[in-house]
């Protein structure tokens, strides 16, 4: 059977997100072909996708090499995501409908429960579990797929440390979730800016070349 080029995709982008790929490292098509147990063909396919979306340049006489992100990229990749967010937010308080309202209180309940006993590895899925709920139920499929795309390279490109009080993390999401049910998109939109900005502080870059991208005029000194 053969393997669709998006699971070649999604296979190959996991690696790089995951690390197994370094920045900088070399993709050619034989050595991923092995990896996944696909011919060249979806490989090629895969990687055209993966250099449209950031994941992958070419390098003249070196081929498909993933990409290396300057900190001034992730931290412009970073502020993207704290727009989005907010965007998403207000739209769900529009657009929602009762099952994602139920699907979000579901994971606001577990989420404050498993708080309570501490449980922080079931937290990390639940709050991204919470917050692709949260964006699906903008009922906005374009902004969905760019806030995936966006948290994914944010993923690669920062490790997120554990909130230190994380009751209250889940208090915020359940006050986003309470704008969501009445309909006030921008309350809905105001406390999720305010959980972005309050999360984007736990981020911290993985990126291994510190040069700032070239314009900088503007940065402060």
């Amino acid at each position: 059977m053969r393997i669709p080029a998006h699971a070649v995709c999604t296979a190959i982008r996991d690696d790089i997100v995951s690390g197994f790929f370094g920045p900088g490292g070399r993709l050619t098509e034989e050595v991923l072909a092995r990896r996944y147990g696909v011919s060249r063909v979806p490989v090629r396919e895969a990687l055209r996708t993966l250099e449209s979306e950031g994941f992958v340049t070419t390098r003249r006489h070196a081929g498909a090499c993933v990409a290396e992100p300057t900190a001034q990229e992730a931290a412009d990749l970073l502020e993207l995501g704290m727009l989005l967010e907010p965007l998403a937010a207000s739209r769900a308080a529009r657009r929602r409908t009762d099952g994602h309202l139920k699907v979000l209180r579901g994971l606001v309940r577990l989420g404050r429960e498993r708080a309570g006993r501490g449980q922080g590895e079931d937290l990390r899925s639940l709050g991204s579990w919470f917050h692709e709920t949260l964006a699906q139920a903008s009922v906005s499929p374009g902004l969905v797929a760019l806030l995936a795309q966006t948290r994914r390279k944010i993923a690669w490109m920062y490790v997120v440390e554990a909130p230190a009080q994380p009751a209250e993390c889940w208090a915020e999401h359940a006050a986003i979730v309470d704008a969501v049910a009445r309909g006030d998109a921008e309350r809905a939109r105001a406390l999720t800016a305010l959980h972005a900005q309050r999360s984007a502080g736990a981020h911290r870059p993985r990126v291994r070349n510190p040069q700032p991208a070239v314009n900088t005029a503007s940065s402060p000194n």
